[in-house]
């Protein structure tokens, strides 16, 4: 229902953008999945043959792979910040974890969810939030109408700070011995699309899987009688579920007669943490929390049936800052200058329209670490480097094997620079500490100029 006139009249200006700007016939309700530590090459549609994963690797036959999917920090919540924002998470202080209470997503920032509430959307989250614990942070607070899971970090069973917005906006801990976060997520997401169904929403659904602490019911355990390592099987047990979620939200949307006029995101927050869950970046170097590309290169799909042609292979960059402006492309939301968006609309790429590329160059920055890609070449500085800034050519070595820096400084002098620039635009981390115990400020490593070096 309309609210008030303000509203309307926004819907009004929206529907011209739309037919004015689009072929599609109607706003599509917008699905936004994202996965939790998920590495590069664990889903079948990146070439995994050991864990069956069908109703994921749907999404990306239905639709489009994206072989170059970035995010724009390689943890968890500054993912999320750049996800709700379209921005760079550190043009707002959000560079690392929310790891007090007291922090979250800066409360300036207008979010994903407020832009489609604004638009006459129902709108709904539904599992791991980390933008903040404290209520100013809620979800319930950033546009959404509705919030069912949790704040942060969390088991699977016995879940803690823990929201059901339908029975109270207070923070509750689940104490019945039933409860699997991943499968009582597909409940609700079931359950919001069937009383949503007739009118425009957007679903977002970050699912804590495969986040630590690794854990799976023993019906998803008996599935993988063949893997003897009881991590990697409790690993395989929770990607199965996972899959499973996903499958009875894809088939929801199906039976609902309304697959065509949804528009579905799937990507991962960052890389696998590969010791401590036995997630797989395949040939990528590094893993969550790093630079590298096993930390920011992601499995990434979309999905809009009758809209973007099925089966494709997408080779061009792409960012998790571009579903937003996608999203809102999609459903006549005009993007203005004054938001600060920094993604880009994808859809004029997908569709053949617009046959360059998206992005000339992307950017990363995490405490001492940091990146930029231009082009097909990446200057890094990672985790497990030389602290130096190293250059690659990812389009000939994507595991980042190959140091190029010395045979050419130009190059890298050009890197540098542009990265500079970026980075002077950002602002210092607005969270007390990274996941290394340094507060903002302290211990940054200045960046090298290649030409004193």
């Amino acid at each position: 229902m309309i609210r008030d006139l303000r509203q309307l009249s926004y819907l009004l200006l929206a529907g011209i953008v739309w037919m004015s700007s689009t072929t599609f016939s109607a706003p599509p309700n917008i699905v936004v999945i994202l996965v939790d530590d998920v590495g590069w090459g664990e889903f079948g549609f990146q070439g995994s043959k050991q864990i069956p994963t069908p109703h994921i690797d749907s999404i990306a036959a239905n639709g489009i792979r994206f072989t170059n999917g970035y995010v724009s920090g390689p943890y968890c919540s500054p993912t999320r910040a750049g996800l709700m924002t379209g921005r760079y998470q550190t043009r707002f202080g959000h560079e690392f974890n929310t790891i007090t209470r007291e922090s979250g997503l800066s409360t300036k920032e207008i979010t994903f969810a407020d832009r489609f509430k604004e638009a006459g959307y129902a709108t709904a989250a539904i599992g791991k939030w980390h933008l903040g614990q404290l209520p100013p942070y809620h979800p319930l607070k950033r546009g959404f109408d509705s919030f069912y899971g949790t704040l942060a970090n969390t088991p699977f069973f016995h879940p803690t700070l823990f929201v059901d917005s339908q029975v109270s906006p207070n923070v509750q801990n689940i104490g019945s011995e039933d409860f699997y976060t991943t499968d009582k997520y597909a409940d609700r997401a079931v359950e919001f699309i069937e009383q949503h169904q007739t009118k425009p929403f957007f679903l977002y659904l970050p699912f804590n899987a495969q986040h630590a602490p690794l854990q799976a019911p023993k019906k998803y355990l008996d599935r993988f009688p063949n893997i003897d390592d009881p991590k990697r099987k409790t690993f395989a047990a929770m990607m199965s579920a996972l899959d499973d979620a996903v499958g009875r939200l894809l088939d929801k949307i199906r039976t609902s007669g309304i697959e065509e006029n949804t528009l579905i995101f799937f990507t991962s927050d960052n890389g696998g943490p590969t010791a401590s869950t036995t997630s797989s970046n395949g040939p990528l170097r590094g893993f969550k929390s790093t630079t590298w590309e096993g930390g920011v290169r992601v499995p990434t799909a979309i999905q809009w049936k009758g809209q973007l042609a099925a089966g494709q292979v997408y080779e061009h960059p792409i960012i998790q800052l571009d579903f937003l402006p996608t999203a809102m492309a999609a459903a006549g939301i005009a993007n203005k200058p004054t938001d600060r968006i920094e993604g880009v609309n994808l859809l004029p790429y997908l569709t053949g329209q617009n046959k360059g590329q998206p992005h000339e160059t992307l950017y990363w920055r995490f405490g001492n670490q940091w990146a930029i890609r231009h082009g097909q070449y990446k200057l890094v500085v990672g985790k497990d480097g030389t602290g130096q800034p190293e250059l690659y050519n990812l389009q000939t070595d994507i595991g980042e094997t190959k140091n190029l820096a010395s045979s050419e400084p130009e190059r890298v002098k050009e890197l540098n620079d542009l990265w500079g620039k970026w980075d002077a635009q950002n602002i210092p981390a607005a969270s007390p500490r990274d996941d290394r115990g340094r507060k903002p400020g302290q211990g940054r490593r200045k960046r090298q100029d290649p030409s004193s070096s």
